[in-house]
């Protein structure tokens, strides 16, 4: 795949409109495509909803949709007039039968989902933890195979899980979060990798960066991205 085909998702995590529109603007790229995230924080906002509504262009619904079947392909069609909403994601541990409910649902709204796995934020002992006894690798490949069999378009996964599901589902579409540029700290996460590495290396097909762009001068940051993934 050449490198004008991967895709670089925008995290916005604020809920200023102004400053939304300051982070779209100056993260306009010819040469990769460039597509903003849009999380919980900007979605249940007083104005974010109505933003989505008229926002021109294709963009990543982030809503970790995981509840009974019938709620999670509810909470799908209520999105269905968000036209620019291209993906938008379920988690995994809502389990098959509810991923294939939404991912029939999203058929008819012509949206794209994304089976979440492991959050970026937890290692080993988070999962453990919370009840796993699998290693996060294995963990994350009995996802994979869920979220396939499910018929989602692809797969929400670190950048370390990314070339062992890329090994065994090589059609599956992974996006990796939990992404910095070289030398910026980890904050909330735990697995963390470059952009070149994560797109390059683990064979990631798209990442989420968010803070190591967003933070400060907008325009700077996009420019050492784009030189890093240049090299």
């Amino acid at each position: 795949m050449k490198r004008s085909k991967k895709i670089v998702f925008i995290a916005i995590d604020t809920s200023d409109i102004n400053q939304v529109k300051k982070i779209i603007q100056d993260t306009k790229n010819s040469n990769y495509q460039i597509i903003p995230k849009f999380g919980h924080q900007f979605f249940y906002s007083r104005n974010g909803r109505k933003f989505l509504e008229k926002f021109k262009g294709n963009y990543f619904l982030d809503l970790k949709i995981m509840d009974v079947s019938n709620t999670a392909m509810n909470a799908i069609d209520s999105i269905r007039d968000l036209k620019g909403c291209r993906y938008t994601t379920v988690h995994a541990h809502g389990g098959l039968k509810m991923m294939k409910t939404v991912v029939k649902k999203a058929r008819l709204t012509k949206k794209l989902i994304l089976g979440v796995t492991v959050l970026t934020s937890l290692d080993n002992k988070g999962i453990k933890e919370i009840g796993h006894t699998k290693t996060i690798n294995q963990l994350v490949l009995k996802q994979a195979g869920l979220i396939k069999k499910a018929g989602c378009f692809g797969v929400v996964a670190s950048a370390h899980e990314s070339k062992l599901i890329k090994k065994k589902y090589r059609n599956l579409f992974v996006v990796t979060p939990g992404i910095r540029l070289p030398g910026d700290k980890k904050d909330d996460q735990s697995r963390v990798v470059t952009p070149r590495d994560a797109l390059f290396k683990y064979k990631a097909d798209a990442i989420v960066i968010g803070r190591s762009l967003t933070r400060n001068n907008v325009k700077n940051n996009l420019k050492k991205l784009i030189d890093h993934l240049n090299k």
